[in-house]
């Protein structure tokens, strides 16, 4: 079984098009996709988790 893709924190930030501190702020409020904390303190996103969380940001126009 393959191992879930992990994303470095730049590669979130540059696919959903946010800075860095627009999306601590975000994580402030508990919004956003989960986090992995690596023992050396860098932080990682499952692809899985960032495009669940994408699709549950959907909205569609009525």
């Amino acid at each position: 079984m393959a191992r879930p893709q992990m994303l470095k924190l730049p590669e979130v930030l540059e696919e959903i098009g946010m800075s860095r501190a627009a999306f601590y702020r975000m994580r402030a409020r508990k919004q956003g996709p989960r986090l992995i904390k690596l023992p050396n303190g860098q932080l990682r996103v499952r692809r899985h988790d960032l495009d669940s969380w994408l699709e549950s940001c959907e909205q569609y126009a009525a």
